[in-house]
């Protein structure tokens, strides 16, 4: 671990109730949560493991396998499910060779479905780091998608 976690660790050590910022600011530090983190801050904290465990696994907010350069987040409420999310979810799995939910091998994207992302017009949603695409189909998500990894192995 590094030196910023040990420092994380030491400012929490015996402090009541600091589990789940615990963890929050391990996350923050390296976007998923570490096994090995996992295991120290069941040290520091006097819990144990399956403890710590239980607490992560029980908020969704938590994550744990690294996060994609780009995160790509399928909108799945009302709206858009009626619109096709379902179709979009299949999209980036073929496109992307990985299960919504997932990391792609490359570390480059990672997808997940959420329940609302509050664009209900422009049906269905998908927001690709900080922007917004609305009313997708299957074939332009592919080209944004495309239009990504085409920027990136240009930089």
């Amino acid at each position: 671990m590094d030196e910023r976690f040990k420092e994380l660790l030491e400012k929490w050590r015996g402090t009541s109730g600091s589990v789940i910022p615990l963890l929050q600011k391990t996350q923050a530090l390296y976007s998923y949560l570490p096994r090995d983190a996992m295991s120290e801050i069941a040290r520091a904290t006097g819990k144990s493991p399956a403890e710590i465990y239980g607490v992560a696994t029980f908020y969704s907010q938590f994550r744990f396998e690294p996060m994609g350069k780009h995160v790509v987040k399928v909108c799945h409420g009302t709206a858009c499910h009626v619109s096709g999310a379902e179709l979009l979810d299949e999209t980036l799995q073929s496109e992307l060779k990985t299960e919504v939910g997932r990391t792609t091998g490359d570390g480059m994207f990672t997808t997940e479905r959420v329940a609302c992302l509050g664009c209900c017009s422009l049906a269905p949603v998908v927001m690709i780091d900080n922007e917004v695409y609305g009313k997708l189909t299957g074939e332009k998500l592919k080209k944004i998608i495309r239009k990504i990894e085409k920027t990136e192995k240009e930089e």
